[in-house]
């Protein structure tokens, strides 16, 4: 009997070509371990450990894990009664925390260089019957992409992440910071910030981002550059851009680097988007992104001194129009809205501009350039990038498809009258419910659950006593 991939629908042949890659480095003593991992709704890695031994069952049928890693939320709690009937979504093939399969995709291997002998890869995941999981987020944007081809289009995306980097005190280990969530380390600064681009805070920091170059690169990633970013612990991490579904399969595997790699040198390297710090700042993720036609010129530049293309002005018009529906995907944590200040250099409404980073999104580069692109400076770098990516794809194919306008550029991004960016992740939910656009693309069943599993995640906050209300209310009545 033929393995779980051949039966349901198989590999394309550059991953057929890569199996055999990944075969061959592994018979060379390259990894003895495998870890395979997929990005939950969360944007979070979750998977098993295999030994080298079982490379090829799991090539041949993936491997098993339970659904109801699919029903939590951050903290994880399992959120959706798994145990109802149809695990209270109506899909019989999870109900009671039922195995979905991890199918390994064979062109995102990787030896990670910081865990010795540690082979890689991310996997798409299934039903046992062969469907793929609606709920598979790296699934959407796969789906997304397929409709901008049929458009005509093709997506290209650099990541700009902001991150914080810390020195870890106590890692809050003991018994008692056992909880869901957990304590969270006691970290101290490792720069004080304030300096932004300064030499000398970044040699301060020179022996780990050493380590963190090294390791990004001997995994092939195109870092483009690693900086020190205004805030205390503040840094930035910029790629390359990448073409599909690498863009946002670049992301996921940065994110657990920068992570792994800082802990094996005692620090924490937190995605978070504001840190509660003494003067902290908000780090953000700015999604630079471009379309090409499928002979692969540049499809948003404009010509005679046209700043943006016809398909340029429309894809822009709808990543303004779909702002705030597409927010609790780019910003997807009550934290997040912390951001949205005015003047702050993070946006707080619907705007563009050229070449000004106080507007939502940011016309980059030179009219005619092969690198003129979009910079939306929305999102937070917590973000699931699949969800983040798909939904700025079917927001400017809407644009497309509708050819809508994006109005003048904003010269002063924080006075222009606009729609305003949502100051709440429930806020944000609420634009997405009222928005047609995101239900039909990727399916009402998908918004709805995203919807309950955020507004879990809502309701413990707001079940919370905050210092804020204790310090405000607690002496003065």
């Amino acid at each position: 009997m033929s393995g779980f991939v051949e039966r349901f629908g198989g590999w394309s042949e550059i991953q057929v070509k890569a199996a055999d890659e990944v075969r061959r480095r592994v018979r060379d003593g390259e990894a003895e371990s495998l870890r395979l991992v997929f990005v939950d709704q969360h944007g979070l890695l979750r998977g098993k450990t295999v030994m080298a031994a079982e490379l090829e069952r799991v090539l041949q049928s993936g491997l098993g894990a339970p659904s109801s890693l699919l029903l939590k939320d951050t903290s994880g709690r399992t959120v959706i009664p798994t145990f109802a009937e149809g695990a209270g979504l109506g899909l019989a093939e999870m109900q009671g925390a039922s195995d979905l399969i991890m199918v390994p995709d064979p062109t995102t291997f990787r030896v990670l260089p910081w865990s010795p002998v540690t082979g890689w890869m991310l996997c798409d995941i299934h039903f046992t019957g062969g469907a793929t999981i609606p709920f598979s987020t790296r699934g959407l944007m796969r789906q997304a992409l397929g409709r901008l081809q049929q458009a005509g289009f093709r997506f290209v995306a650099g990541a700009e992440l902001e991150f914080h980097l810390f020195r870890v005190t106590d890692p809050k280990l003991a018994l008692d910071d056992v909880g869901q969530p957990g304590a969270p380390p006691e970290v101290a600064l490792v720069t004080q910030g304030y300096q932004y681009l300064w030499d000398d805070r970044y040699d301060e920091l020179d022996g780990v981002f050493q380590a963190l170059r090294t390791g990004l690169q001997a995994v092939g990633l195109p870092l483009a550059s690693l900086e020190v970013e205004f805030g205390p612990s503040q840094c930035e991490a910029t790629f390359a851009p990448r073409e599909g579904l690498a863009a946002a399969d670049l992301v996921v595997m940065a994110r657990a680097a920068i992570k792994q790699i800082a802990r094996r040198h005692g620090l924490h390297a937190s995605f978070m988007c504001r840190p509660k710090l003494a003067g902290g700042v908000a780090s953000g993720w700015h999604l630079h992104q471009s379309l090409l036609d499928l002979d692969g010129g540049n499809a948003l530049t404009g010509k005679g001194g046209d700043l943006l293309s016809a398909a340029g002005r429309a894809y822009l018009g709808g990543l303004l129009a779909h702002a705030r529906g597409a927010a609790s995907f780019a910003a997807p944590t009550i934290n997040a809205y912390r951001r949205y200040r005015a003047f702050s250099l993070a946006p707080d409404r619907a705007v563009w501009g050229r070449d000004n980073r106080g507007a939502m999104v940011r016309v980059a580069g030179e009219p005619g350039g092969a690198s003129q692109r979009l910079e939306n400076r929305i999102g937070e770098p917590a973000a699931n990038p699949y969800l983040y990516m798909a939904s700025q794809i079917v927001s400017g194919l809407d644009g497309l498809e509708r050819g809508l306008s994006p109005g003048p550029a904003a010269d002063t991004p924080y006075e222009t009258p606009a729609p305003l960016l949502p100051r709440s992740l429930d806020e944000a939910l609420l634009a997405l419910e009222d928005d047609a656009v995101f239900h039909e693309a990727f399916g009402a069943a998908f918004v709805d659950y995203w919807m309950r599993i955020k507004r879990a995640e809502l309701a413990r906050f707001n079940a919370e006593v905050t210092d804020w209300e204790h310090r405000e209310y607690f002496g003065l009545f």
